[in-house]
């Protein structure tokens, strides 16, 4: 690919904090000593050759008031994907990977404060369409830490650490969305116009002004709504083709000590406390974007002999079958809750058994 350093340099601002002013794309030229015009063109290069997914707000779920989980369940090989497909359907899933592991369909789900059927049932709902032989629900009982941020430079290393970032005490809990600010979020969960005004095209849309977008945004961002507006990466195309899902079996008394550990590193872009089972006795989670499958056990290594936790596991997606962002204030749900209501079930059930 035709990959430059500048390029590289302008991964790493655009995934960390996009500039919330009139012309974002002339003051990120003026960290890299280059014009505007050639910041939104080496932009749409990146975009073209599939480096970047998307620019745009990325919201707090919970914060959102939805209510959402990591789902593992497990398949007969040869009915993977067929589930894979089924599950994908249901438009609050938005991560969804087959992973090495008898668990080997993994994804995350979340749904509206208003859904009828309600997280719990719309797993189980999915369980059953997809003929799901077992499945385990794995909510976020504590966020330590998330936020991808992938190292285009290569000037961080397996050690590199890692101060600000987005964690339990930043979720904003009582929040009250005005009409205003739903429309807002209706737009800018989008893709961002790459054009020198991008607030001011997203602001026309609204019939509001371009202040008042970027306001919006900064309110959202002090309140715990947003965590960020930035470029979100397709990591394999970028270089990082590992992604390792660390699960540590940490005594309950040592989960907030080993979590501070573990979230002090750069590479570690997820940590969570989530609930264990009698045949799932990890406690905490992490996840790690490498370069290879080495670089990822590395940092593994390295995260059990400073934690002293031994007994963990390393989870490696080895396909890739959903990853979008969660779209909010959407009533794409509603639909799926309609064709998948009661009568439905019992249709595909009936036809199932016949």
């Amino acid at each position: 690919m035709d990959i430059e350093k500048i390029d590289n340099k302008l991964l790493n601002l655009l995934q960390s904090d996009f500039p919330l002013t009139d012309s974002p794309f002339s003051d990120l030229g003026e960290m890299l000593s280059i014009s505007e015009e050639e910041v939104i063109i080496r932009t749409q290069k990146l975009k073209n050759i599939k480096f970047i997914r998307q620019i745009s707000a990325i919201f707090d779920t919970r914060s959102m008031k939805y209510k959402s989980t990591l789902v593992a369940m497990a398949f007969d090989e040869d009915k993977l994907d067929e589930a894979a497909h089924i599950i994908n359907s249901h438009p609050g899933v938005t991560h969804n990977y087959k992973r090495n592991h008898f668990y080997n369909l993994w994804f995350t789900l979340a749904v509206p404060p208003d859904s009828k059927l309600g997280l719990e049932a719309t797993v189980d709902l999915l369980g059953k369409l997809s003929n799901s032989r077992l499945t385990r629900i794995l909510p976020t009982l504590k966020l330590f830490k998330i936020g991808v941020k992938l190292d285009m430079t290569g000037q961080d290393s397996l050690s590199s650490k890692d101060e600000d970032f987005y964690s339990e005490e930043n979720i904003s809990k009582d929040y009250k969305f005005t009409e205003k600010d739903i429309n807002v979020i209706k737009e800018v969960q989008e893709d961002f116009p790459l054009v020198p005004k991008p607030f001011e095209e997203i602001g026309k849309r609204l019939r509001i002004p371009s202040k008042d977008v970027i306001d919006c945004l900064k309110k959202f961002n002090k309140n715990g709504i947003m965590r960020r507006v930035a470029a979100i990466l397709h990591h394999r195309k970028a270089g990082f083709r590992a992604n390792a899902m660390g699960v540590w079996k940490v005594p309950e008394d040592m989960i907030e000590q080993v979590a501070a550990e573990m979230t002090s590193f750069k590479s570690v872009s997820h940590c969570y406390r989530r609930p264990t089972y009698p045949d799932w006795p990890y406690s905490l989670f992490t996840m790690i974007h490498g370069r290879s499958a080495k670089d990822c056990n590395s940092l593994l290594k390295k995260l059990s002999e400073l934690t002293g936790i031994n007994e963990y596991d390393a989870l490696y997606s080895s396909k890739e079958y959903k990853k979008t962002r969660l779209k909010y204030f959407s009533d794409d749900y509603k639909v799926w809750e309609k064709k998948y209501s009661r009568e439905s079930f019992d249709a595909v059930g009936t036809d199932n058994q016949s």
